[in-house]
């Protein structure tokens, strides 16, 4: 409610998102959620882990306040990722707010895109005020920032490291958006595992044409030779264990290379590796990746 008063309804709106900063804090630890859930995500680290390929100026458009969730040069702790603001933004913010509640207009802020996300370089306070306000857009001078990967408004700090494997993975195996697309693993280290085992049976198919086959041309071999015949015979036979479908791919090719050394598929090397499975032998069981792998093929 107003009190017709723009310094008064200033300082009471900002008292009112300093409450529901403090509350959301309280909420949050309570759900025993990462510190780092309701920070504002640093611009430069984003860049790292997607890594940039060009920039272009959109000119002045009007964005979305909600796909606003990051920031360039700011001190993180001055306002959280839904730019509720700290004790020491005080009196700019209530300034900002005052002259809004007067109708005073405000110039645009400078943001970086990225993907589905912005990254204010300029307007931190009048995003935040404009929030307290209930405005749903707000207007924005735009820098487009193009990416190796995308990134959607759900991209948390914790999703960072994953980001960068997943990026170097595909610059290691350069599949086409389509078949890239279906490549997904929630362990960001088992990314690094897939890249080495299709560099490796890269190496045996090169060896058996007899010919070098560049990084492009032994993605699309792997994927279509390799990698969607065994989706294909997992999903049928319901083998593979949970997650997604490239989980259950690098289960049987790491257990197939672990305890057979081979990169090849057959009905014999799949007899042999059902047998693992189901009754593991010594040597399987003192080997931990091993035992790991079958442990997960099992639940």
């Amino acid at each position: 409610m107003s009190t017709g008063l723009p310094r008064e309804d200033a300082k009471i709106a900002f008292d009112r998102e300093r409450r529901r900063r403090v509350l959301s804090q309280l909420a949050s630890r309570l759900r025993f959620e990462p510190d780092d859930v309701s920070h504002m995500l640093p611009f430069d680290e984003v860049v790292a882990a997607l890594g940039a390929t060009s920039r272009v100026d959109l000119g002045e458009q009007v964005i979305s306040l909600d796909s606003i969730v990051g920031t360039v040069d700011r001190r993180r702790g001055e306002f959280d990722r839904n730019f509720r603001p700290s004790p020491g933004t005080r009196g700019r913010w209530e300034r900002i707010a005052e002259a809004r509640k007067r109708g005073e207009a405000m110039p645009p802020i400078d943001v970086f895109r990225i993907g589905d996300l912005h990254f204010v370089r300029d307007g931190h306070h009048r995003v935040s005020v404009a929030r307290a306000l209930k405005e749903k857009d707000i207007n924005a001078r735009v820098t487009e920032v193009r990416t190796k990967l995308g990134a959607g408004r759900e991209l948390q700090m914790a999703d960072l490291p994953l980001k960068r494997h997943e990026r170097v993975f595909h610059e290691r195996v350069p599949l086409a958006p389509d078949k890239r697309a279906r490549i997904q693993l929630s362990d960001e280290w088992r990314y690094a595992q897939l890249a080495t085992l299709v560099e490796g049976w890269g190496y045996r198919v090169s060896l058996d044409r007899e010919r070098l086959i560049g990084r492009r041309e032994l993605a699309e071999l792997w994927f279509d030779e390799e990698y969607e015949p065994v989706v294909n015979v997992l999903r049928e036979a319901g083998l593979g264990g949970g997650g997604t479908e490239t989980e259950r791919y690098l289960r049987i090719a790491m257990l197939r290379f672990l305890l057979l050394q081979t990169h090849d598929w057959s009905d014999e090397i799949a007899e042999k590796l059902a047998g693992e499975v189901k009754s593991p032998s010594a040597a399987s069981e003192a080997d931990t990746m091993t035992h790991q792998i079958i442990k997960e093929l099992r639940d």
